[in-house]
């Protein structure tokens, strides 16, 4: 521990909001992912200035420092390493501006997901961005990873809904890229630093776009007797020029999980299920339901069950988004990936998944975003079983190397971070690595902010430095 940098962020910010107990660090050592790190000190920061003043100190000292929101996030881009500091946004939780007529707001970084739709939903309006974890999730670290969710088939993803972020540079200034403008003069510097995962900087506000509440609303689940059947069906509906509001599917062993914990009627026998929701005025979602439930009927669909009420299509809602949870009914223990292929290589890619789990003699459950070819594979594991943990990382490496040899990406939404970092490669060349390293240069030309994440060394700041030994638990 770096008592001269306590002392220094305890005058900053008070000694109630910098913690050193080992108990209490150990907390903070990960995100939601698989990786571990080490953390030398963990702030709370009220304010802009306190955050700016938690950096200048940890450069000041030559401390890495990692900014961490709830950490939810998968990919170990909140995990610190090298006794780093944690600069933890959560008590900067406050919605500060909201304007109806533009529909933007400004936010703080710990404002959570949900909590901000359910602040506007008086003024019709909501946050289209909706990860499975926004009743957890904050906005700071949506836009530290670009986070996706179910109804970003047509609304896109949090970089289509964030007009403006002040951030903190690593050398302690303050800048506001972008902006409640309309239109912002100069290079889109919001874009560039939407997705970069801490390696920036640090943001402490965030102005949002509101989307307004669709008139109306049909949500549909159908399943099937095979993965491939809804996976087609899927292809099928964009190809006849639709795009729902979203395209979500489960596997058989992902449906009877969530059953047993919601108790939804969800047909425990199906191959997979497909939730599909179209949205838009009353008038035209009759059309674009017969529409969807023709062409799913088309290619195989057993049976079709469309929501009668908001309480049965909040249920439905509930099974899809409360899966990873539900998933502890079956093991202790998950890994959970996240890459996108194009999707008309779902059936393909998807065989490929349950080839390989069950070469390494483990059990997987499908859970994605069929619309846009986000996949989710639930690897669930008890991993006091001798072996099991390298078994679990041999499929992932192999998952993730399918879905790109299919044409694919790492990841569609949780990031790249400390576990797939070493996989860049795989998608881009020497010049394309030294172009991104340069662009973290510019934001960042003291190396010290979320280092060793998302470029391969010796693309990241420094030396090779591998995940460190025993990280993966």
């Amino acid at each position: 521990m770096n008592a001269a940098l306590v002392a220094e962020l305890q005058a900053a910010l008070t000694p109630q909001r910098v913690r050193t107990n080992s108990t209490e660090l150990g907390l903070y050592k990960r995100d939601a992912s698989n990786i571990e790190g080490t953390a030398g000190i963990v702030c709370f920061p009220l304010t802009v200035e306190e955050v700016q003043a938690a950096v200048v100190a940890a450069v000041r000292h030559q401390v890495p420092f990692v900014a961490r929101g709830a950490g939810t996030g998968l990919a170990g881009g909140a995990t610190p390493l090298n006794d780093a500091l944690v600069i933890a946004t959560t008590k900067m939780n406050r919605v500060l501006s909201i304007d109806p007529v533009n529909r933007s707001a400004w936010v703080e970084p710990g404002v959570l997901n949900l909590d901000l739709t359910r602040q506007v939903t008086h003024l019709g309006l909501h946050f289209a961005p909706d990860p499975s974890s926004q009743q957890s999730c904050s906005i700071g670290g949506n836009v530290a990873n670009n986070s996706g969710g179910p109804h970003c088939l047509a609304d896109g993803v949090t970089a289509a809904h964030v007009l403006g972020v002040e951030v903190v540079l690593s050398d302690g200034s303050v800048v506001q890229l972008g902006g409640d403008e309309a239109e912002v003069d100069g290079l889109d510097l919001r874009g560039a630093f939407v997705g970069s995962e801490g390696m920036f900087g640090i943001a402490t506000k965030v102005c949002v776009r509101l989307t307004q509440n669709a008139p109306a609303v049909r949500t549909m689940l159908m399943d099937f007797a095979s993965v491939d059947d809804g996976a087609q069906t899927v292809s099928a509906i964009i190809a006849a020029g639709m795009v729902p509001a979203a395209l979500e599917m489960m596997d058989q062993l992902c449906v009877q999980a969530v059953e047993a914990y919601i108790h939804a009627g969800l047909p425990l026998d199906a191959a997979a299920v497909l939730l599909v929701e179209v949205a838009g005025l009353p008038a035209g979602l009759e059309a674009d339901v017969a529409r969807i439930v023709a062409i799913g009927t088309e290619h195989g669909a057993r049976t079709v069950r469309i929501a009668q009420d908001e309480d049965e299509r909040a249920l439905l809602w509930k099974g899809r988004k409360t899966a990873f949870g539900a998933i502890a009914r079956i093991k202790p223990n998950y890994y959970l990936h996240d890459t996108v292929v194009p999707r008309r290589m779902l059936p393909a890619v998807l065989r490929q998944v349950y080839e390989i789990t069950a070469r390494h003699g483990l059990l997987v459950l499908n859970v994605f975003h069929a619309g846009d070819g986000n996949l989710h594979p639930l690897l669930v594991f008890d991993k006091r079983e001798p072996g099991v943990m390298e078994r679990v990382h041999a499929a992932g490496d192999e998952i993730v190397r399918a879905s790109v040899a299919a044409g694919g990406v790492l990841s569609g939404e949780h990031g790249i971070g400390l576990e797939k970092r070493d996989f860049m490669p795989l998608m881009f060349g020497p010049a394309d690595l030294a172009a991104q390293a340069a662009m973290r240069r510019a934001f960042d030309p003291t190396g010290l902010a979320n280092p060793f994440k998302v470029l391969p060394s010796p693309a990241a700041c420094g030396d090779v430095q591998h995940v460190p030994e025993g990280a993966w638990v």
